[in-house]
């Protein structure tokens, strides 16, 4: 029988020894300038991509790794520097996900390093699926693709919301309907090339927290892409339609895991928010003195921080837990991947507010930085499907049945 063991082998702890360090020298050292410019800080995804922390082929060996673990490690650490910065230099693994994900292998070729330009002149790319009207409710999507036969061209119209990246990226993905009557079933995802006329992203949007990660709507008015920007390629569309249409449905589970996938690595970054708070809070409260003795002795303050410890640890399991299991290919038969993103997101916020509290007057401070975490944290709660959705997720999991 095999060994088990939670001990990291030598490789994943290089990738986190050495994220830590970008991390700390790099990251932290930029945060607190760059949030309160809000604006996309250049010169540091410049310098991740130098060390070879923002490319493709940083992606792709951390999707390699066969225990699903290197991605979650990296995220942590990343985001333990700081959510805004760290979502600048990952935000666009998301539209690669989307094309790695649907894209025939030429179009992996053609897009992904357009994705990230080059280390001189970098790029960021864009994943544009939410609508005003379509959040967690993607059968109600309402942006269209019409397919021109005479051009061999696809004509997009619509308005996304909250993408990441959204305008400032060269390449952006983006979800659209193709067939509404057919739901999420009757939708397909597209690439918009680098310059394409009719997309255009107004302002961007200012947030609570991730203020160093550029956030817009973007608005997409007879935007006209080659036939070959339909990931996946129009035969293969056909045929899922025409299944659509005849009543194949398909399997719950292989729907859900499509979701589910993505959501442990979000997790991760909320677990590096909420590590960083509750490290910064653990310090404070062993060096700051009231009447006569650190705080920390006092009974209040240290069970407050063994709860932030054991919460952090035990979603960090749950992360590991759900990534392991994705890219093994076992099924999320509990909503398991839903179960670490929900954890993860929950403690984040509880950590960062304990942390603030802690800290007291000088928690709520921009000399301190926990006050930023508290801020970071909240989206966790919401992107990437909200509390709610994910306790859905598990409910009908658990359940078999069709909760509302």
């Amino acid at each position: 029988m095999a060994e088990f063991s939670l001990d990291l082998n030598e490789e994943q702890r290089d990738l986190r020894d050495w994220v830590h360090g970008f991390a700390a020298e790099v990251v932290r050292p930029a945060a607190a300038e760059w949030d309160a410019r809000e604006e996309t800080p250049w010169p540091v995804i410049q310098e991740a991509a130098k060390v070879g922390l923002y490319g493709f082929e940083f992606l792709a060996t951390c999707w390699a790794d066969p225990t699903g673990l290197s991605l979650p490690i990296a995220s942590e650490e990343l985001f333990w520097g700081d959510a805004g910065i760290g979502l600048s230099i990952f935000g666009t693994a998301l539209a690669v996900a989307g094309i790695y994900g649907a894209g025939t292998p030429d179009q992996l070729v053609e897009w992904v390093p357009q994705c990230f330009g080059d280390v001189d002149s970098p790029a960021v790319a864009a994943f544009c699926t939410s609508e005003p009207e379509a959040g967690s409710d993607v059968g109600s999507m309402r942006t269209r693709a019409v397919y021109d036969q005479a051009t061999d061209e696809w004509v997009l119209n619509g308005q996304k919301a909250y993408a990441t990246n959204g305008g400032i990226a060269g390449v952006h993905v983006v979800t659209a309907s193709i067939e509404p009557e057919l739901g999420s079933r009757g939708q397909a995802a597209f690439v918009v090339p680098p310059g394409t006329p009719g997309l255009s992203a107004t302002r961007k949007l200012r947030k609570l927290g991730l203020r160093a990660s550029h956030t817009a709507d973007v608005f997409l008015d007879d935007v006209r892409v080659p036939g070959r920007c339909l990931l996946g390629g129009k035969d293969a569309l056909d045929e899922r339609l025409a299944r659509a249409r005849a009543g194949q449905r398909a399997s719950g589970q292989a729907a859900m895991r499509t979701f589910e996938l993505s959501r442990p690595t979000v997790g991760a970054q909320a677990l590096g928010v909420a590590r960083a708070a509750y490290e910064y809070a653990l310090d404070y409260a062993k060096s700051r003195v009231q009447f006569g003795r650190p705080i920390i002795t006092n009974q209040a303050v240290a069970f407050a921080l063994a709860d932030m410890k054991m919460e952090i640890d035990a979603a960090r399991l749950l992360v590991w837990r759900a990534s392991w299991m994705g890219r093994n290919n076992r099924p999320f038969t509990a909503g398991e991947g839903s179960m670490s993103k929900l954890k993860a997101g929950e403690v984040a916020v509880s950590v960062t507010d304990r942390a603030v509290q802690l800290l007291g007057g000088a928690g709520f401070l921009r000399d301190h930085p926990v006050e930023r975490w508290y801020r970071d944290a909240k989206i966790y709660t919401i992107f990437e499907g909200t509390s709610e959705i994910q306790r859905l997720v598990i409910s009908r999991a658990i359940s078999g049945m069709q909760i509302r």
